[in-house]
């Protein structure tokens, strides 16, 4: 058994030292930037971020709109896993496909499509003009919505996909006992399947709200320089500003929110257990 462990070790080895070296030592020295100001050691990084409008507009913002698109996939993902899951073996294959799909398209391609979809000549304007609901084509791009869609869309497959491998776990006749003892439906999902389903839950709401926090393109194309994320003003921060201090910052705080996001539905699903 030592042995196995020792060789185990050695194994692991060059792909902890080559992790280390590429990817935590260069965000340790990113998130040390924060800490300093004039060479000494200090917060006042994050007191002063904390206290300009547009920071503390910036982080709501994002909080808020990684909450919704987290929630709304959870809403989504689970419509869409229980009728999965209840396709026969051929279907279920052709549907997951088509699922798994817009994961192999590049995000650029899959947000560029959006301003094609709402800008002012796109299709949505079309039809809300062509309906009589406006006279004018209203303006979606640029506008937290607009964001909010793009992220949607880029990250729903991933809930999805989280939660189809929990409900194929799920015993089969457990639904059709509950409707039998007089369960309602709310019931089924409230004390059945969202029970035995909340590691899928956790493991997918964590990808979907760390993923619409951090996101760069789709906030950057479908929300401009009107609607700025902490990405997008992380971007600024480095390559406009040449702010490595308030740059630092942002990276912390984004790094802190995943982390906590997780611990917190984590802690959600224990209780509920």
């Amino acid at each position: 058994m030592f042995q196995n462990n020792r060789e185990g070790l050695a194994l692991a080895l060059p792909a902890a030292v080559f992790t280390a070296i590429l990817f935590l030592l260069p965000i340790g020295m990113l998130l040390s930037e924060a800490f300093q100001v004039d060479g000494h050691w200090s917060l006042r990084g994050y007191l002063d971020f904390a206290s300009k409008p547009l920071n503390q507009t910036v982080f709501w913002r994002s909080l808020k709109l990684a909450g919704l698109v987290a929630m709304t996939s959870a809403v989504i993902g689970y419509a869409c896993a229980f009728c999965i899951i209840n396709l026969d073996g051929k279907n279920r294959g052709r549907i997951f496909g088509l699922i798994v799909l817009p994961l192999m398209i590049s995000p650029v391609a899959r947000t560029y499509a959006w301003i094609v979809i709402l800008g002012r000549t796109g299709i949505v304007n079309d039809a809300i003009i062509g309906l009589g609901l406006s006279d004018t084509p209203i303006r979606i791009l640029f506008t937290e919505t607009a964001v909010f869609i793009g992220l949607l869309q880029l990250f729903l497959p991933l809930m999805i996909i989280s939660l189809i491998s929990s409900m194929e776990n799920l015993p089969k006749d457990v639904i059709a006992a509950s409707r039998v003892l007089g369960a309602s439906w709310l019931q089924v999902f409230t004390k059945v399947i969202l029970p035995l389903t909340k590691d899928g839950l956790v493991l997918g709401g964590t990808l979907v709200f760390t993923g619409s926090l951090t996101a760069y393109i789709t906030p950057a194309i479908l929300g401009g320089s009107k609607v700025l994320m902490l990405e997008t003003l992380l971007y600024q921060r480095v390559n406009v500003a040449n702010d490595f201090v308030s740059a630092g910052v942002i990276a912390t705080i984004l790094i802190v929110m995943s982390f906590g996001a997780n611990i917190l539905l984590k802690r959600i699903a224990a209780i509920r257990s």
